[in-house]
C-alpha cells in the first residue's frame, strides 16, 4: 500500500495548511590569533527545554515576563548538549552579547567577543543566556575544542532562524 506525505501528516495529527513553528539554532565561533591565523568552528546548537519555556513566557505572560536573552557565555565542558540542560557544564566567563534583527526577516542573531585577557583555555561549549549571572538558557552548544590563548580574540555569534 502506497501513503502520500499528506497522507501520512494526517495520520501524525498533522493538516496540510496548517502553520507550525520551527526555530533552529547555529553557532559560529571564530578564534583570531595575533598572527593573523583563523579558527572557526560551525555547530547547531540546541534549543533546551528552559528555552522553549522563556520563549512561551515572553509571548504570553501578562506579569512576570522574564528578562531578555543578554549574554553569551562559553566553557569547558563536553558533555552532550541535552535538553534538560539549565546552564552550561563548566562555565569560565559570560559575557554581554548584542541582539541583531531585521524587521521581516525570520533571522535574529546574538554575538559577543572575548577579547585578549577573557576566556582564556579549551574552549568547548557555548550558550545564550538572559542574565548576567544565572539566567534562563535558550540554548546550548559543544563543539571541538578551540584553544583561546591569552592573546586571540573568539568571537561568538548566534544565529537563529524561524519557519
Amino acid at each position: 500500500m502506497k501513503i502520500g506525505i499528506a497522507d501520512l501528516l494526517a495520520l501524525m495529527g498533522w493538516k496540510a495548511g496548517e502553520d507550525r513553528f520551527c526555530l533552529h539554532g547555529r553557532m559560529e565561533a571564530r578564534l583570531v590569533k595575533p598572527d593573523g591565523t583563523i579558527i572557526v568552528r560551525v555547530r547547531d546548537n540546541l534549543i533546551v527545554d528552559a528555552g522553549f519555556s522563556f520563549i512561551a513566557q515572553a509571548i504570553g505572560a501578562s506579569s512576570g515576563r522574564p528578562g531578555v536573552m543578554s549574554h553569551i557565555a562559553v566553557g569547558t565542558g563536553v558533555a552532550v548538549a541535552a535538553s534538560g540542560n539549565t546552564a552550561l557544564q563548566t562555565e569560565i566567563v559570560r559575557k554581554a552579547a548584542t541582539f541583531s534583527h531585521t524587521v521581516g526577516t525570520k533571522v535574529f542573531q546574538f554575538e559577543a567577543t572575548f577579547n585578549p585577557g577573557e576566556a582564556t583555555g579549551a574552549i568547548t561549549e557555548a550558550g545564550v543566556l538572559n542574565g548576567a549571572s544565572a539566567g534562563a538558557m535558550l540554548d546550548r552548544v559543544v563543539f571541538a575544542v578551540i584553544n583561546k590563548g591569552a592573546d586571540d580574540t573568539l568571537t561568538q555569534r548566534f544565529t537563529f532562524t524561524m519557519s
